[in-house]
C-alpha cells in the first residue's frame, strides 16, 4: 500500500499537470472502486477548475472551484499516470477514472485491485467528513509532531508501540516499512508497550520520523511492488532499507557501534510483518 512518501509524492507529481488547471473532460468507466463513486461525480468534475491539490494521510485532495473537494485514496494497488499534452496515449488496463485538462493533460487512476477510493464532498464540511475527521497528527507538518504531541496521542496504552504508531488515529501515513525503519533507527523493541517510552525516546521519535519521510519523498518512495510515480519510475528508497525486509542479514548499526554483529529478525504483529535488531533494540 502506498504510505505518506509515495502519497506526497504522486501528488507533488500531479500538482503542476492539475493546479490551476480546468477539467475538460472526464471519463468514469465503472460505477466504483471499494465504495460506490459519487453518482454526479463526472458532472461536477467537468468543466471546473482545481483551486489546490494537497495531501492529509494517505489522501489526495483537491480543492475544487464551486466548493467541492475531490478526495482520492490509492489502495493497495492504486497509481495516477499522467500523459502530457501531444505526448502518445497509453490506455492502460483498469483505467477507472480518466481527467483531461484544459491543456490536454491526461491523468489516469488506475487500480487492479479496486481498494481505492475516490469521492466528493462539500470543502466547508472537511473537518467533519468522516475519513478525514478522526486523523492523528500529520508528521511532517511544522510543530505537530512534538514529544507532548506523541505523549499525549499514545496516552496510556499498553499497545505495542509499533502498532500504536500504525494507528491512523494517532499519527498518520506511516505505513509497516517506516515504522520498522523509525524504530530501528531510535533503538526501540516494536513490542515494547507505548505507554512505556521515556521522554527521551520520544524525542528520538519525534526527529527521527520526519527524517525518515523526507528521506523518503526525496528518493521518490519505496517500490516494492506496484507503486510507481506519476511518470512511471519506481521509487528508490527501497535501496536504503535499515531493517525492513532484511531479516537473516547483519545489522548495520550494531556493525559499527557494537564488537558483537547480530541478524535482523523478523516478527509477526496483528498480522504484518516486523523487522528488528534484538540486540540494540532491547525489549
Amino acid at each position: 500500500m502506498p504510505e505518506l512518501p509515495e502519497v506526497e509524492t504522486i501528488m507533488q507529481g500531479m500538482r503542476p499537470a492539475l493546479e490551476q488547471r480546468f477539467l475538460q473532460k472526464v471519463q468514469v468507466n465503472r460505477p466504483d472502486l471499494r465504495r460506490p463513486f459519487p453518482a454526479h461525480l463526472k458532472e461536477t468534475l467537468t468543466q471546473r477548475r482545481i483551486i489546490k491539490l494537497y495531501r492529509r494521510a494517505k489522501y489526495i485532495l483537491a480543492d475544487l472551484e464551486g466548493g467541492w473537494t475531490l478526495l482520492i485514496h490509492l489502495g493497495m494497488s492504486g497509481r495516477i499516470f499522467i500523459d502530457p499534452p501531444g505526448h502518445p496515449i497509453e490506455e492502460r488496463r483498469h483505467e477507472h477514472v480518466v481527467m483531461i485538462t484544459d491543456e490536454h493533460t491526461r491523468l489516469a487512476l488506475v487500480d487492479p485491485r479496486r481498494f481505492g477510493m475516490v469521492d466528493l464532498f462539500r470543502t466547508e464540511e472537511a473537518a467533519h467528513y468522516p475519513p478525514l475527521a478522526s486523523l492523528g497528527i500529520e508528521p511532517l507538518d511544522d510543530g505537530a509532531l512534538t514529544p507532548e504531541h506523541l505523549k499525549h496521542a499514545l496516552g496510556k496504552s499498553l499497545t505495542p508501540i509499533k502498532n500504536a504508531l500504525l494507528d491512523q488515529k494517532r499519527i498518520v501515513g506511516l505505513g509497516n516499512i517506516y515504522v520498522c525503519e523509525a524504530l530501528f533507527r531510535a533503538s526501540i523493541h516494536p513490542a515494547r508497550p507505548a505507554t512505556q517510552l521515556t521522554n527521551k525516546e520520544r524525542e528520538r521519535l519525534c526527529m527521527i520520523i520526519p527524517e525518515i519521510l523526507h528521506e523518503a519523498i526525496k528518493a521518490g518512495g519505496s517500490t516494492l511492488r506496484d507503486y510507481v510515480t506519476t511518470d512511471g519510475e519506481k521509487g528508490t528508497f527501497q535501496t536504503m532499507h535499515q531493517v525492513y525486509g532484511r531479516e537473516g542479514e547483519e545489522c548495520i548499526f550494531c556493525a559499527q557501534h557494537h564488537k558483537k554483529t547480530a541478524l535482523i529478525m523478523r516478527i509477526t504483529q496483528s498480522g504484518r510483518s516486523t523487522f528488528f535488531c534484538p540486540q540494540h533494540q532491547r525489549k
